[in-house]
């Protein structure tokens, strides 16, 4: 079903990946263009200064903070899936949110929502235990925050029957099965790299909340947030594209209320 062009979308993207003097993603230009800042607690990359840095420049430029929790994988940047007991896994969510929460109060704002990364964010797709210690973490880390996931996961079935507010993404960039969930990064055409591509499909995403999956038909992909991954090449002007093509359609881009 075709949306209102009146229609408002948040876009986010994965911010503060980096660790010491290593940087990958353009903080400061993306902080220019999206809506919400997911941003790396740690686990899979950032640091303390690049947490406060990140919290410092989304606060001034009234981009939403939200955390981007992980598996404790930074040589693998938490695309690797592991096997974490639930309560070591809740206790390892919360300590992720607690850490970011700091900076973020910190620079005058909050942390408003929380996203898993990677292996752990395709895990809580299907995964009913660990979506539960994803939330039991988020509902430890206190104030209940709202959680970002794919729409029909166990993660959002999870947090809706927490009573934690839900909000349901999906990914420009990025190639979707018939199933509506996403080609794992090892298979070939994971990743949109086509920047026409991409911001057509944040367009039909947005108005018509479809998407062609990657074997060729079309797939329901409703959502409240849009991302475009930060470490994409060209990340910065692409999401300048997608924003001003959202905003030609008549999409409001703005942060989930």
């Amino acid at each position: 079903m075709t949306r209102s062009a009146t229609t408002s979308i948040d876009l986010n993207a994965d911010l503060g990946e980096g660790f010491g003097h290593w940087r990958l993603t353009d903080d400061e230009h993306l902080l220019s263009v999206v809506t919400s800042a997911n941003v790396a607690c740690g686990f899979h990359a950032g640091d303390p200064a690049i947490m406060r840095r990140v919290c410092d420049l989304a606060a001034e430029r009234g981009v939403r903070i939200g955390a981007q929790v992980s598996y404790r994988d930074l040589a693998g940047f938490g695309r690797r899936s592991m096997d974490v007991p639930p309560a070591e896994l809740a206790a390892e969510v919360a300590y992720q949110i607690g850490a970011l929460e700091v900076f973020a109060r910190a620079a005058g704002s909050r942390v408003a929502y929380v996203k898993p990364h990677g292996a752990l964010y395709n895990r809580v797709v299907h995964d009913e235990e660990q979506a539960a210690a994803v939330v039991a973490g988020v509902l430890l880390a206190g104030e209940g925050r709202a959680v970002l996931g794919l729409p029909g996961s166990r993660l959002l079935a999870a947090a809706e029957e927490a009573g934690l507010p839900v909000v349901t993404e999906a990914f420009a960039d990025r190639a979707y099965t018939a199933r509506a969930t996403l080609v794992p990064r090892g298979t070939a055409g994971a990743v949109v790299s086509d920047p026409d591509a991409v911001v057509a499909r944040a367009v039909s995403m947005a108005l018509d909340g479809t998407v062609v999956a990657a074997s060729g038909e079309p797939v329901p992909v409703g959502a409240g947030s849009l991302c475009v991954h930060g470490d994409t090449p060209g990340a910065v002007e692409l999401a300048r594209r997608v924003r001003a093509a959202l905003e030609a359609a008549g999409v409001r881009v703005a942060a989930f209320s």
